[in-house]
């Protein structure tokens, strides 16, 4: 009994003397001055308190997070106006494109069918934003006025299939139709019913259309735009955006006669337009004070050097915030511009890469695994084995090499077409992104990760 309580004193002794000590003289006290078995035991009563502390530690990191988080952004009064979606009250350096896509769509107003329009331009040049701004205004006139008007938007890249575009177009028109089990044609018709028994002239803006254009039949854009032969009264009108100025060649003729009855293109913003559209919108989501003049010239800068994207350089302010936020900085400077910009422009590849197309992705995977600089007939090969071991249909030669333009558009590769006298021309894809990358993402899809 007299040794136990002696060997129990002894160990909270060592207790109390190791709590002083750093990890390596804690471990060379007790390695040589205890037994293995006080040993193993001393080891064991630290390794949970070590354990303990280090989630009393986290716990504490993460309620100062939240903590901050109630508290509100020191930076940031409003982000609404810094989401991608949102419509300023004023959108500058457009009101021409305002004027003229207000004036093709006023008949509408008396009761008329209005003519088809096709907007173009580089993505975050103003064609949505001023589409859905004369949209809500004429809402509005048209609530005024008692006009049954019916404006439906509707992005095609969102939507995915021509059926779910008429699922928007049926619940703007409020027609039920079912998510799945009708035809696209039932599903139309039901809708165009629904338009003429109750005199309906509809305004449907297709954002986006080009992806419409390529991942679909193109029966419902035949529909559509042949609809003022079906509909007697009502009418529907199409506003078509698209970022692709050569989407038309992917078109029916007799699509393509209806569909492009007006047609706008839209510049890209300049550096100067740029640093004014950044300034209103520092005025509406930022505190006074919380953002260098200097931060907004070079956010400004940088898009407009680039490409002009009034988008960009609005999410290019957010994640700047965002960045000064977590470092608990008092203001967005020049450098948190920086680091956001590195940070958007990984995000950037790996979203581009995560939407590609299935044929698209098997195409860029095919570059990846030839050898450097291959050429498009040893890309086709590799992709003739790839899409055989995925049981997908292959495609021609001639529609890989015009994928691969497309890819050589997004920045994803460069193919630059090089003659070779009288053996004809050839392209030279370069692989413009990480292969890690490509294959990181690629992981992720279910069908293409069976064959990385």
């Amino acid at each position: 009994m007299l040794k136990m309580f002696y060997n129990l004193v002894c160990f909270g002794r060592y207790k109390a003397i190791i709590n002083c000590l750093a990890t390596q003289e804690r471990a060379n006290l007790i390695n040589k001055n205890v037994s293995d078995s006080k040993a193993n035991l001393l080891w064991k009563w630290w390794g949970v308190r070590v354990n303990a502390n280090k989630e009393a530690d986290q716990r504490k990191l993460l309620d100062s997070i939240f903590t901050r988080a109630t508290q509100g952004s020191r930076i940031v009064k409003d982000a609404e106006p810094l989401r991608p979606d949102y419509i300023p009250p004023k959108l500058l350096f457009r009101d021409e494109q305002i004027a003229a896509v207000a004036q093709i769509v006023a008949p509408l107003l008396r009761r008329q069918r209005c003519s088809n329009i096709l907007l173009y331009g580089k993505t975050g040049t103003g064609k949505t934003a001023t589409a859905r701004l004369v949209l809500n205004e004429l809402k509005l006139k048209a609530q005024k006025l008692n006009i049954p008007i019916c404006l439906c938007y509707s992005n095609c890249r969102l939507a995915g299939t021509e059926y779910r575009v008429v699922l928007d177009l049926a619940e703007t028109a409020c027609v039920k139709i079912p998510f799945t089990g009708l035809s696209l044609g039932e599903a139309y018709s039901r809708v165009a019913a629904q338009i003429s028994s109750e005199n309906l002239n509809v305004l449907l803006v297709l954002d986006e259309i080009d992806y419409l254009a390529k991942s679909s039949t193109g029966n419902l854009l035949y529909e559509l735009t042949r609809s003022h032969d079906k509909l007697n009264p009502g009418s529907i009108s199409l506003i078509g955006i698209s970022n692709d100025l050569r989407f038309k060649e992917m078109l029916d003729p007799r699509v393509l006669s209806s569909l492009g009855e007006e047609e706008m293109v839209f510049p890209p913003y300049s550096v100067e337009e740029l640093r004014l559209i950044l300034e209103e919108r520092v005025k509406l989501a930022f505190n006074e004070g919380c953002i260098t003049e200097a931060a907004v010239n070079l956010c400004a800068a940088l898009a407009g050097s680039e490409h002009g994207d009034a988008r960009r350089a609005v999410d290019l302010l957010r994640v700047s915030a965002e960045v000064a936020e977590r470092e608990q900085s008092p203001r967005v400077e020049e450098r948190h511009i920086k680091i956001a910009l590195q940070k958007m422009e990984q995000d950037r590849l790996i979203e581009a890469l995560r939407v590609l197309p299935l044929q698209a992705k098997l195409i860029l995977l095919a570059v990846v695994k030839s050898t450097d600089s291959p050429s498009t007939g040893s890309i086709y090969q590799t992709y003739l084995s790839l899409s055989s071991r995925v049981g997908v249909e292959t495609l021609t030669a001639r529609r890989v090499s015009g994928i691969l333009s497309e890819l050589d558009m997004q920045g994803l590769v460069s193919a630059n077409v090089l003659s070779k006298g009288r053996y004809g021309r050839s392209k030279r894809v370069i692989l413009l992104v990480p292969k890690p990358l490509v294959l990181d993402v690629f992981t992720q899809d279910p069908v293409v990760s069976s064959i990385i």
